[in-house]
């Protein structure tokens, strides 16, 4: 059922789109597409990111964007989205650009960054600070197309079999970690991998791995880890704020008219809205229900946090030594968050 916001999202950009349509873009002629999702369209949050995506798109262009939803791996798997939009052999598949590192480390800044702001922050940046700019160029070098479509709240940091008291309690530990903060991960003795979401609960349970992170509390909560791990750590500093990216083949994009493609944008922006509320509103109650089975939820000490912090900024002259691109990024993003700071210091409650 949707909700009141979802409908007035869609209607205000009908109505604006309709407005402004000559009669050429009336007639646009008809796209398909086959949208690959990166999440299970079950998983809370994520996976209704996806269809409302393809809704508002469908309905927005008159049924002109024809798109066909396909569940992850139907086509191929997850980590192979890059490459195959890139090439054209996938139209388009909804990901986050930093599953993507192995292409370029400044492709994680695009996604999330460990002690980085929230979501209004991160998204006047993007739109009005350069970072879609740079964002845009860098993919367009692969022949793609990326196109912010989705935004989530802070992340849960970790789920631990054991309850950790200090930073030598994470030494020797093999865990699940994405984007910027396995990096800082890796320099407190964790040893990280990145698997994708329906790999995490097998690995956790065979003890492939000894921890896991992956996102807020409803979607951890219907993955199962909790039937696992019991110690459920926060905040998540690696992840204050989550943006993901509707990937497009340029070839599938030029087949589109402009008004087609002023409908993806919009698209996406009315499903950020609207997701960034749902997963605002659900997460108290899905940390009730984990406390109610069992789950000990705790937050990081102050002195660990310091250690995080210290090694992240370790990170950051490294990788921005070794790469141009995350360098150019990084001096945007932290450009921004400077200037940025008087407003964040004096404009909000603490």
């Amino acid at each position: 059922m949707k909700t009141g916001f979802a409908r007035l999202a869609a209607a205000l950009g009908l109505a604006a789109l309709t407005a402004a349509a000559t009669p050429a873009e009336a007639q646009d002629k008809k796209v398909r597409l086959q949208f690959a999702g990166a999440f299970p369209s079950s998983m809370q949050i994520l996976g209704p990111a996806q269809t409302r995506t393809i809704e508002y798109m469908k309905k927005l262009s008159n049924g002109t964007l024809d798109v066909k939803f396909f569940e992850p791996g139907a086509l191929i798997p997850g980590s192979q989205y890059f490459d195959a939009v890139s090439n054209g052999s996938l139209d388009m598949a909804y990901t986050a650009a930093g599953y993507f590192t192995g292409k370029d480390i400044a492709f994680a800044m695009f996604t999330t960054v460990p002690f980085g702001p929230d979501a209004g922050e991160f998204l006047a940046w993007y739109e009005y600070g350069g970072g879609n700019e740079l964002m845009k160029e860098m993919h367009a070098k692969y022949n793609i197309v990326a196109v912010n479509c989705g935004i989530i709240s802070p992340e849960a940091s970790g789920w631990f079999r054991k309850e950790i008291n200090t930073v030598d309690d994470l030494k020797g530990l093999k865990m699940r970690f994405f984007g910027l903060g396995a990096n800082v991960m890796q320099k407190l003795g964790v040893a990280t991998q990145l698997l994708q979401a329906g790999e995490i609960f097998q690995a956790l349970q065979l003890g492939t791995i000894d921890a896991t992170e992956f996102s807020m509390p409803t979607m951890d909560l219907s993955l199962g880890f909790y039937q696992v791990a019991k110690y459920y750590y926060f905040p998540g500093w690696h992840q204050q704020t989550s943006i993901g990216q509707l990937y497009i083949s340029k070839a599938k994009w030029d087949e589109m008219s402009q008004h087609q493609k002023d409908v993806v944008e919009l698209a996406c922006k009315a499903q950020m809205l609207q997701e960034l509320a749902e997963s605002e509103a659900k997460q108290f109650g899905a940390m009730k229900e984990l406390q109610a089975k069992g789950v000990i939820i705790k937050k990081w000490s102050p002195e660990i946090l310091k250690v995080m912090e210290e090694k992240w900024q370790e990170v950051i002259k490294e990788e921005s030594a070794k790469s141009a691109n995350f360098k150019k990024v990084w001096d945007s993003y932290s450009k921004f968050r400077a200037d940025y700071a008087i407003w964040r210091e004096h404009g909000y409650m603490k």
